[in-house]
């Protein structure tokens, strides 16, 4: 595989995102795009210059040009389209959440693993060298055990009832859009799902959730103190506090072009990572790696961690009373 075919499933800001990372994978080529409209199709297309633009979903998944599927809709199209691109043959990295609940999730795993496909959750922060650099300070043992961490994604939009954040249509609230940030980095560096958790969040007019605190608990003693909103702002930011020390991960933490290391009696040491692109451009290059290695799935953003995701945020989100039409 010289070089890597992408199609991409949707035409929005998410998907105009990734098509810029793609321009700084060399061994990547955008071949195709889908929406449920020609002239949306039309425009993307002419944009990021690509060949051949369609005007359903099924005719994408359908074109034998394309290797693997970039899914960038509104979360309550995630489950249909990855089933979509699985039944069709197609690899497959969907953007987060990976489905609206964890059964969708679940589902989809065991399918991909039936037919025998990479299936991946867009989680692009895993994938940075900041975030890369932050692991291996606490592999390496730089700060100790991990006793506390802090992580906000937290944002004012202005209220929309229609759009996708305010909708529960399309899957809206903070947990869902932002709060898997913070909790997706916390279990990544911990290793496993939270122990016990305690929350609060408020449910806006529209009755999604437009922000939440969550206190993830390890029988090691370590906890968590994780935020995300909607319609309030604070700085996202991400501390891991150790024994010895502590690590940041600056704002933007999801995607920290900068990490500081911090611990009594040394000097403090800062790393820069700028992006070669946009950021997108590594979690591309993991999806490479592993098609290439013939993986179905990839080590660092694994498809039980994110199928466990989605269980801890359905509970959450029952402990509030937000549930989801058609659910």
């Amino acid at each position: 595989m010289d070089t890597i075919r992408w199609g991409i499933v949707g035409t929005g800001k998410i998907a105009r995102q990734f098509a810029k990372g793609l321009e700084f994978v060399e061994d990547a080529r955008l071949v195709a795009v889908g929406s449920r409209q020609a002239e949306t199709a039309a425009a993307f297309g002419e944009l990021f210059r690509v060949p051949q633009q369609f005007a359903s979903y099924e005719e994408l998944v359908a074109c034998a040009d394309v290797d693997v599927v970039y899914i960038a809709t509104p979360h309550t199209l995630h489950y249909e389209l990855m089933r979509l691109c699985l039944e069709a043959g197609k690899h497959v990295l969907c953007e987060k959440p990976f489905t609206l609940n964890a059964p969708q999730a679940r589902e989809v795993v065991a399918l991909a693993r039936r037919r025998r496909l990479f299936l991946m959750e867009a989680m692009w922060m895993r994938f940075i060298p900041a975030v890369i650099q932050a692991r291996r300070w606490i592999t390496t043992g730089a700060i100790g055990n991990i006793r506390l961490i802090q992580a906000s994604l937290c944002f004012r939009a202005p209220f929309d009832q229609d759009h996708r954040l305010f909708n529960p249509h399309l899957g809206g609230g903070a947990l869902l859009d932002a709060g898997i940030y913070p909790l997706s980095l916390t279990t990544m560096l911990m290793g496993a799902m939270p122990d016990s958790m305690m929350s609060r969040a408020s449910l806006g007019t529209t009755g999604v959730d437009e922000h939440n605190v969550l206190v993830p608990s390890y029988k090691s003693g370590a906890i968590g103190l994780l935020t995300s909103a909607i319609r309030t702002y604070q700085p996202m930011t991400a501390l891991i506090a150790g024994e010895t020390g502590t690590i940041t991960l600056h704002e933007p933490f999801y995607k920290a072009e900068r990490v500081t290391l911090t611990r009594p009696g040394h000097s403090e040491e800062t790393r820069f990572f700028p992006h070669k692109g946009n950021g997108y451009e590594y979690e591309i290059m993991e999806v490479h790696a592993c098609l290439r290695a013939e993986k179905t799935e990839s080590a660092i953003m694994p498809l039980d961690e994110s199928v466990s995701l989605m269980n801890v945020m359905d509970g959450l989100r029952a402990t509030w009373g937000l549930r989801y039409p058609g659910e």
